[in-house]
This record gives C-alpha cells, structure tokens and sequence, in this order.
C-alpha cells in the first residue's frame, strides 16, 4: 500500500493510496487510472512522494476511501459512490511534512517516505480499443528516501529492520499486515552494497 502525494493545479496537496506498485532498486512502477487526479499530477508536474504506511495507520489510511482530488468527479467514480475531498490530509488525519527535493509533502506519520520523479510513462491494453488510455504505468526514480528510526537496524545508517517494519498490504480490497518471519533467505548473506546502483549516486549528487 502507497500513499501518494502530489500537487494539484491550483496549489493544493493530494493524496491518494494506491496498490499497485513495486520497485527495482531505486525506480519504482506505479499502475494508475489514466483518468486520475494523480496521474493527471505526476504527468503534469513530473514529481511525488510515495508514503509507505505502517499496518497500524489502517484506519487512516481507510478514510480517504472513495474519495477523490477530482472536481467534478468523473462519472465512473461517481457511480462506484466516490465524492471530492479537497483536504485529503485533512481527511486522513495526517501531517504533512516538507520534502526536500519535491514539492509534495511527505506525510510524517508513514515509517518510509521516498522523494520521486518520473522518468518514464507507458501505457497499458493499448492494443484494445476499449480499455485503451485508460491506464499508465509510470516509472519513477527515488531521490531522497526517509525512514522513522524505529525501524531502522539498531547502530546502521541505512538498513531497516523487517522484524520491525509492519507495512500495510492490500489484498483483493481488504487491509493485511504481515506475519512473523517464515525462514531466514541465503540471499540475506548478499551484503547489500552489492545491490547499490548508479541512481544512489545521482541522487545524493
């Protein structure tokens, strides 16, 4: 689960939770309605914080359920019952943060927040005339990363704990948390400097 913050037209903060998204090193891929107001943001704006809420910001992050940036709201979301929220922060009950590279704030109570930016847009079923434009892919590039200490490896800068990182998981439209650790993995004994690529470096540059 993400919470996405973007910046509006007209000045304003949005934030919207999304499910659809996985990273690979320091890119992320973001599945999204091209009808959005997020993805009309991060088009217009290039720029976003992606919030990864903790399993215990549940009840936050379910206020801002069928509620959109959008006004008027599209009929489809009409339809599914969704209504304008011009103050999602507000709605939520969160704190927004100033970002250090973006201009979307972070939100303070998320354990992670990323700074990112787009570098890419692809769109989906484009060989379908009926769902085609309907939704995009955007890739994104991470440039500032926050982490809350409570989840940090105790005496490491730059690692975080599993066995204290509770994130929220969406599963078929329903709130999950994680279960207790099933088996240590061989690939744990990869230090992980192995992994660290170029866009670390452009991004403390």
């Amino acid at each position: 689960m993400v919470l996405i913050s973007t910046v509006n037209p007209d000045g304003s903060v949005n934030l919207a939770p999304m499910s659809s998204a996985f990273w690979l090193g320091w890119r992320g891929v973001l599945g999204l309605g091209a009808r959005a107001q997020t993805a009309h943001n991060l088009l217009r704006t290039r720029e976003c914080v992606l919030n990864l809420p903790s399993d215990a910001l549940v009840s936050h992050v379910d206020k801002l359920a069928l509620t959109t940036g959008s006004d008027p709201v599209p009929p489809g979301k009409w339809k599914r019952g969704y209504r304008h929220e011009p103050d999602k922060f507000g709605r939520a009950g969160l704190t927004p943060v100033a970002s250090e590279t973006v201009s979307p704030p972070r939100v303070a109570e998320c354990p992670v927040a990323m700074e990112a930016v787009v570098e890419a847009v692809h769109g989906i079923a484009e060989d379908d005339p009926e769902q085609r434009g309907g939704i995009v892919t955007i890739e994104v590039r991470v440039q500032r990363v926050h982490v809350h200490d409570t989840i940090r490896v105790p005496g490491s800068p730059d690692r975080i704990d599993p066995d204290r990182w509770r994130p929220l998981i969406m599963s078929f439209q329903h709130y999950y948390g994680l279960s207790p650790r099933l088996h240590d993995s061989r690939l744990a004994t990869i230090p992980e400097d192995f992994y660290r690529g170029p866009d670390i470096a452009k991004a403390r540059a």
